[in-house]
């Protein structure tokens, strides 16, 4: 299901396509889920206003792309290739978990969590990496707009994955007090949803971030900047 669909859902009429778990806990999982798709909404337009002035703020001269050539920093896209497959495999392991909650396989709902928890942590201080590689390079917050989107738009991504873990947290809380997988399959769920959305937003900024000037160009043109 496409996340424009996922927002269109109403859960409130059809509460037999829930999740399987108590009845009592229906009601909150509802509340919990309509409250997510509200939190992905706005972090979605949050993300695709920062799109838009990056886009804007490439027309003008001071503006240098981070790719595209040599002495460039994402002109060699391995680094972030690597931290994206970092959060795929978070991701993956996510959903993992998740399947083996819904099956009432505990030992591998908590392997599952812990990997996804494993690799969401590592891609984060892989990402501070790298901020410490660009400013041993010289490439400074201030020192050109292109810069500044970097680093701002990773910043923010990375706010929202540490959300992500927090909220992880309190599930792997109710795990330590031997809460059921089946009762946990519920919030798993929203937990995993959000966890692919942040790798959809994640995808979106690192395509830009190693777009050569050319497409960026191309992209601001067709937003009629």
């Amino acid at each position: 299901m496409s996340f424009f669909g996922t927002l269109s859902e109403k859960p409130w009429l059809t509460p037999s396509a829930i999740a399987h778990g108590p009845v009592s806990d229906v009601a909150p999982y509802v509340a919990a889920r309509t409250a997510l798709n509200f939190i992905m909404g706005i972090v979605s337009v949050l993300f695709f206003l920062f799109f838009i002035t990056l886009l804007s703020r490439s027309q003008y001269p001071d503006f240098q792309a981070l790719a595209g050539q040599p002495w460039q920093p994402f002109t060699d896209t391995s680094r972030l290739w690597f931290n994206t497959g970092l959060l795929l495999l978070s991701s993956a392991a996510m959903q993992f978990g998740l399947m083996s909650a819904r099956r009432q396989q505990a030992a591998r709902m908590i392997a599952g969590l812990g990997f996804a928890t494993a690799f969401a942590i590592v891609f984060l201080l892989a990402q501070l990496q790298l901020w410490q590689q660009l400013n041993a390079l010289g490439f400074y917050v201030g020192s050109n707009p292109a810069n500044s989107y970097f680093y701002l738009l990773t910043a923010v991504h990375g706010l929202h994955l540490l959300g992500g873990l927090v909220a992880l947290g309190h599930i792997a809380r109710r795990l330590w007090q031997r809460a059921a997988p089946e009762i946990l399959a519920m919030p798993l769920s929203l937990c995993a949803r959000y966890w692919h959305f942040l790798l959809l937003v994640w995808l979106v900024v690192f395509a830009l971030l190693t777009s050569e000037p050319a497409t960026i160009n191309a992209l601001a043109a067709m937003c009629g900047f």
